[in-house]
C-alpha cells in the first residue's frame, strides 16, 4: 500500500517515539522506501540520527544513576539500567574495533563493553573487577551491533557481588561472562585485582 509523505512521516515519528533505538536500515525495510528517503524524512521531522537518540537516552536517564564510574567511562551506550538488577548496552562496530586485515572485532572491545556494563550496574561508588569468566562464541564484524545485557545474581561465599554479562548480536550470542565485583559496601573481603 502506498502511502502519503505526510502519512509515512507521521507513521515513522511513531515508531522511533515507540522504538527509539531502531536503526535507519530497518524503518527503510518496515516502510518500503530508501535508506535516504527515511534520513530525509527524520531531517524534516527534526529527529536525530541514532546515535545521537541513543545518546541523549543515556545522558538524560543515567547520568546521576551511575555510581561506580563516569557515564562517559562506558563502552558502548546504557539504554536500560536498574542498579543492582540489571543493565543494557550497545555497542556498535565499527573500523575502530576491529582488526583491519579482517574486519572482525577485537576481543578486548567485546569484554571492555561487558566489563564496564558489569561495574556500572553496582550501586556503590567503587566497583572493581576481582575475577572474570569469559566465552567468545562467535566472531563479531565490523557494522555489527553488539547488545550486552548484565543480571546481578547477588553476592558469593566470598561476599563479591556476581554479576552475568551476556552479548548478542541480533538474537545470537557472541559472547558469555561472569564477573565477581568487589564494592566498598562489601564487608572484610580481601581481593586480588585483576581488572576494572
Amino acid at each position: 500500500m502506498k502511502r502519503t509523505k505526510a502519512e509515512r512521516q507521521n507513521l515513522l515519528k511513531n515508531t522511533i517515539d515507540e522504538t527509539p533505538f531502531i536503526t535507519d536500515e530497518d524503518l527503510a525495510k518496515k516502510f518500503s522506501v530508501s535508506i535516504q528517503t527515511i534520513r530525509l524524512d527524520r531531517l524534516e521531522l527534526s529527529i536525530p540520527e541514532l546515535r545521537q537518540r541513543i545518546k541523549s537516552v543515556a545522558t538524560d536517564q543515567w547520568n546521576e544513576t551511575v555510581k561506580a564510574l563516569p557515564l562517559e567511562e562506558v563502552i558502548g551506550e546504557i539504554i536500560d539500567l536498574e542498579l543492582d538488577k540489571r543493565a543494557i548496552s550497545i555497542l556498535d562496530i565499527r573500523e575502530e574495533h576491529v582488526f583491519s586485515r579482517n574486519k572482525i572485532a577485537r576481543g578486548h572491545h567485546l569484554f571492555a563493553q561487558a566489563n564496564s556494563l558489569a561495574v556500572a550496574v553496582i550501586n556503590d561508588e567503587l566497583a572493581l573487577t576481582s575475577k572474570t569468566q569469559l566465552k567468545f562464541t562467535r566472531q563479531v564484524r565490523v557494522g555489527e551491533r553488539v547488545i550486552a545485557k548484565a543480571i546481578v545474581e547477588g553476592n558469593n561465599s566470598k561476599g563479591l557481588t556476581v554479576v552475568h554479562v551476556n552479548s548478542f548480536v541480533g538474537e545470537e550470542k557472541v559472547f558469555m561472562g561472569t564477573f565477581q565485583m568487589y564494592h566498598s559496601s562489601g564487608k572484610g573481603v580481601e581481593i586480588n585485582e585483576t581488572g576494572n
